[in-house]
């Protein structure tokens, strides 16, 4: 029994917490117990936002498929003697409960210890993460063990006990943690929306095609429609961040990947957006169009 409960607790964290981190991309994204898109073990919220997001991600459906999957596969196979000494059902029911509360008290441990320590301390913060994680696990295993089975070890066992468990736990959420944090490094930071997209109503705020200039206010053309913002268009502009594009027109800026169509008017230019949306180029300003590749030299 001293083994089981050690694997127990390597695949009560680890086994689960792999699977929810293999999701497709498809998939809408999750709050790791673990850590945030920049930092698997580092985040400011405080305590009462750190149980927040814990509780969010137990309560994943992702999650508890992925724990309910550990626990079956493990009711079913009987490893350590589970299968002599349990009949199929409460084994099955003592899988469940190994699997759900030393993943659960252990994310939680975690969790709640990167809400609290700086964020500059990053080797001794996984290794108090790892530590807690690993007695945590231990503890609970000890409970549900006294509970279920009725198994306490011995006192001169219960150190190695303690020390097993929680070093093999320990050992998991370390190594976690590091493929995670050496995956998050190598993935490109998403894109930021442009500022500009925070001053229209959230129904439309879509990709941001162009600005336009309407007496006092600025038009702020979307993907998923328009809205007028009181302004001037050089604060408009300022507002678009990253996003390549330019002012073809002293009323006018445009995003260079919103242009579906562009044709030569006189000495000046006509550019389609992809709404349809009809912006002149003034003819001071067709070197620009022409550098962005939306006319010929």
């Amino acid at each position: 029994m001293l083994i089981s409960v050690s694997v127990v607790g390597a695949l009560g964290i680890g086994v689960s917490v792999s699977l929810r981190y293999d999701l497709p991309k498809g998939c809408p994204p999750l709050k790791p117990a673990f850590g945030s898109h920049r930092d698997h073990f580092v985040n400011d919220a405080g305590p009462q936002s750190a149980l927040r997001e814990w509780r969010g991600h137990i309560r994943q459906p992702a999650t508890l498929v992925a724990l309910g999957a550990v626990a079956l596969i493990l009711a079913l196979v009987g490893p350590y003697g589970t299968s002599d000494l349990l009949a199929p059902l409460p084994r099955a029911g003592y899988w469940a409960l190994i699997v759900f509360a030393t993943y659960g008290s252990g994310s939680l441990v975690v969790t709640l210890l990167r809400a609290v320590l700086p964020p500059t301390l990053l080797a001794l913060r996984m290794a108090l993460a790892g530590l807690a994680a690993g007695l945590a696990v231990a503890g609970v295993v000890l409970a549900l063990n006294a509970v279920t089975l009725g198994f306490v070890p011995a006192p001169t066992d219960l150190p190695g006990f303690v020390l097993n468990v929680a070093g093999v736990a320990m050992v998991v959420t370390l190594a976690i943690s590091y493929i995670m944090r050496q995956q998050t490094s190598a993935a490109p930071a998403p894109p930021v929306p442009p500022a500009i997209l925070q001053r229209v109503p959230l129904e439309k705020r879509g990709a941001l095609l162009a600005l336009s200039v309407e007496d006092h206010y600025v038009r702020v053309h979307t993907a998923k429609g328009t809205d007028m913002v009181l302004m001037r268009l050089s604060d408009a502009m300022k507002e678009t961040g990253d996003l390549p594009g330019a002012q073809v027109h002293r009323s006018h800026w445009v995003a260079f990947s919103a242009v579906r169509a562009a044709r030569r008017d006189g000495d000046r230019a006509i550019l389609t957006l992809t709404s349809g949306v009809e912006i002149p180029v003034s003819r001071a300003n067709l070197p620009k169009v022409k550098e962005a590749g939306l006319l010929p030299r």
